[in-house]
């Protein structure tokens, strides 16, 4: 025989009424001892009230956004008495006797469906498209401690599940919404809660002469990577510029000294090694975050991409050992990698290994812009046209070229005062060329 009992608010300590943010049972919902009833949150932290008994809940007493103390009623709950065996379970294991009497059978099935719903599949089960969890920011995301245990359990990352909960917070639904999105294909492993609506259909040939022109494999890759890192990164973007004034005439020299041996000195040449130097005075921009999203990986190298603009798209070719190259070998360095990019003659180990990357839009113009970080790298400098700007200095406005600076940064690694200390050292560097060599 099954007893009918009331399930209050246990001792929560010092705090007085505390707010349900969450109820996680509902009548009829069968539950075992210790599992998750409601949860609570005080102004320090969140707790799941468990159950004290195993049974069925007949009716639930509380609602969110209630406040509660110690004693309140929260719910009523059918426990079938120890003495007694229950007809549940006799059913369940022996299906036979079951068969036999119908009106038996209705209960057992209608509790298993209860209790399947209500426990969490074990994690083997979990599905193996799921992301990894990034525990670093899964210990972060603010969702009670029964919706944590719950999308360990799926093997989902919290950290990449938005909340449709008071104040942001992650409902056990939102967990479950992930994880269908993802199977279903509505999402991709990695990305992020990123669940985008399909977009539509058109026949644009209904309004006018069309063409169709097939992506280049470069392009489609190039366009997932750079979607991925712009939707898993917190990018942000500090501008600045830098007066080049002095370095560019010390460049043009060197340009007309060495025209003769076919040696073709750019800016890049200067900005490598400005780089470099200010790498070595931040390291943490010469980093990356470890697969658990918990460590810095600290670089005591320093190879430098360079973006480059080929007929079937954009490639970043990496410039190896930057700190242990002059000017002049930089410059030779930056022409035949170029070179080999448009012709196709790139090799795959020349664009991996990068630790900073250094994309240049001065030869075509702009003010700014924001790259999109080359991950598992932290930063990315973006270069735009130099132009004559009046400048004051020694009490009077002077004419002078300044370089548009865009380093978009890894929120998570860098804040903005280390991003402005960056751009304001690699200015100082830029404005006085005998910097490079301190």
């Amino acid at each position: 025989m099954a007893d009918v009992k009331e399930i209050k608010v246990p001792d929560i300590g010092d705090t007085d009424k505390v707010q349900v943010i969450e109820v996680l049972v509902a009548a009829g919902d069968r539950v075992d001892v210790e599992s998750p009833l409601i949860t609570l949150e005080s102004d320090k932290a969140s707790m799941d009230i468990p159950s004290p008994e195993a049974g069925t809940i007949v009716e639930v007493k509380v609602q969110v956004g209630d406040e509660v103390t110690q004693d309140d009623l929260i719910a009523t709950m059918s426990v079938v008495a120890s003495s007694e065996p229950a007809a549940k379970d006799d059913a369940i294991e022996t299906p036979a006797a079951a068969t036999e009497d119908k009106t038996d059978t209705a209960e057992p099935v209608a509790a298993t469906t209860a209790a399947q719903k209500t426990t969490a599949p074990a994690p083997s089960s979990a599905p193996s498209t799921l992301p990894p969890i990034n525990e670093g920011e899964f210990g972060n995301a603010h969702a009670s401690p029964g919706v944590r245990k719950f999308a360990r359990e799926l093997g989902a990352d919290l950290s990449q599940i938005s909340g449709s909960g008071a104040k942001g917070r992650i409902l056990k639904e939102d967990v479950q919404s992930f994880v269908k999105q993802i199977l279903s294909g509505g999402a991709t492993a990695g990305g992020g809660n990123f669940f985008a609506a399909e977009p539509p259909q058109v026949d644009f040939s209904a309004f006018g002469e069309t063409a169709t022109q097939p992506l280049t494999k470069i392009n489609k890759l190039t366009g997932t990577y750079l979607h991925s890192s712009w939707v898993r990164i917190p990018h942000v973007t500090q501008f600045d510029e830098a007066d080049i004034t002095d370095l560019e005439a010390f460049r043009k020299s060197l340009a007309a000294e060495y025209k003769d041996q076919g040696i073709k000195i750019t800016l890049i040449a200067f900005l490598l090694k400005a780089v470099v130097a200010a790498l070595k005075e931040l390291p943490r921009f010469n980093s990356s975050l470890d697969a658990g999203g918990e460590n810095l990986i600290l670089k005591n190298y320093f190879h430098i991409g360079v973006a480059v603009d080929t007929p079937d798209g954009l490639v970043v070719p990496v410039i190896r050992d930057v700190d242990q190259k002059g000017i002049l070998e930089l410059a030779q360095d930056i022409v035949d990698i170029a070179t080999r990019a448009r012709n196709r003659k790139i090799k795959t180990d020349e664009l991996q290994g990068g630790c900073f990357t250094i994309s240049s839009l001065g030869g075509i113009g702009g003010t700014a812009f924001t790259p999109i970080i080359n991950q598992p790298e932290v930063a990315i400098l973006g270069v735009s046209r130099a132009s004559i700007k009046p400048v004051y200095r020694d009490n009077e406005f002077a004419p002078r070229l300044m370089l548009p600076l865009s380093l978009s940064y890894d929120h998570r690694v860098i804040d903005g005062v280390m991003a402005a200390t960056f751009t304001s050292f690699l200015g100082k560097v830029l404005a006085d060329a005998r910097r490079i060599l301190l």
